[in-house]
C-alpha cells in the first residue's frame, strides 16, 4: 500500500475494465513521472469525455452532437439498420466498409441473471424507428449484429420475435466467421466484413 493520493489513483485506475492491480501501478507511476503539461492534457481530455460526449438521439451511439455523424449522413441507406450491442461495435462494423446503412446500438445483451432484460435496453426505440417512417422510407432490412456468444444470441432471438409482425421486414444475422464467445471489437476487418456480406436471414 502506497500514501495517499498515489493509492488513491492506483485504487481508481484499478477499476478500470482490464486494468489489474499491477497495470494500474505501473500506469499510476508513469503519471508520476511525466511532465505536468502531459497530466493537464489527460485531465482536459477526461473532463471533455465527462462534459462534451452525449448519446445519438437517433441511434445510440456516441457522438459530441445531438445526431451522430452516420445518421446525419444523407448518403447512408435508410432502409437498413444494423443492430449492435455497443458504440465501440459500431467502429468495428464500419471498419469493413461492408456496410452503408445505419445503425441502433442497443446498450448491451440480455443477461436475466445481471438484471439485464427488454426493458434495460434500446429495443422500444428500435421499434419506433422501423414502424414510423424515416421521409416516407421503409426500413426494409434489419441486421442483428450482437455479438456470438450467450447474451448475443438471446438477444437476437428475442429481437427476431419481436420484428416478425413487420409486414416486408427482412432480418438477417451476421454469417459465421465470427468466433463464438467472442467480442465483435476484437474480430479483425476480413472476418466481420465476411460475416457482414455472407449474412444469412433467420
Amino acid at each position: 500500500m502506497y500514501e495517499g493520493p498515489v493509492q488513491d489513483l492506483i485504487d481508481e485506475l484499478g477499476k478500470l475494465p482490464g486494468i489489474g492491480p499491477k497495470s494500474a501501478q505501473r500506469i499510476a507511476f508513469h503519471l508520476l513521472s511525466v511532465e505536468p503539461p502531459e497530466i493537464d492534457r489527460l485531465q482536459a481530455a477526461l473532463q471533455r469525455v465527462r462534459d462534451g460526449v452525449q448519446f445519438c438521439i437517433v441511434c445510440g451511439t456516441v457522438s459530441d452532437k445531438e445526431m451522430c455523424r452516420i445518421c446525419a449522413d444523407p448518403r447512408r441507406d435508410r432502409t437498413m439498420i444494423c443492430v449492435v450491442e455497443e458504440p465501440k461495435d459500431v467502429q468495428a462494423v464500419e471498419r469493413t466498409r461492408e456496410f452503408r446503412g445505419r445503425y441502433h446500438v442497443l446498450g448491451g445483451a440480455l443477461d436475466p441473471l445481471s438484471g439485464v432484460g427488454p426493458d434495460q435496453l434500446r429495443i422500444r426505440q428500435l421499434l419506433t424507428r422501423i414502424a414510423n417512417q424515416d421521409d416516407g422510407i421503409d426500413v426494409t432490412e434489419v441486421i442483428i449484429a450482437t455479438d456470438p456468444n450467450t447474451e448475443g444470441e438471446a438477444t437476437a432471438t428475442y429481437l427476431v420475435r419481436m420484428l416478425r409482425d413487420f409486414h416486408g421486414l427482412s432480418v438477417t444475422r451476421l454469417a459465421s466467421g465470427l468466433p463464438m464467445g467472442g467480442d465483435l471489437e476484437f474480430a479483425d476487418e476480413l472476418t466481420l466484413g465476411r460475416a457482414m456480406s455472407g449474412r444469412r436471414a433467420m
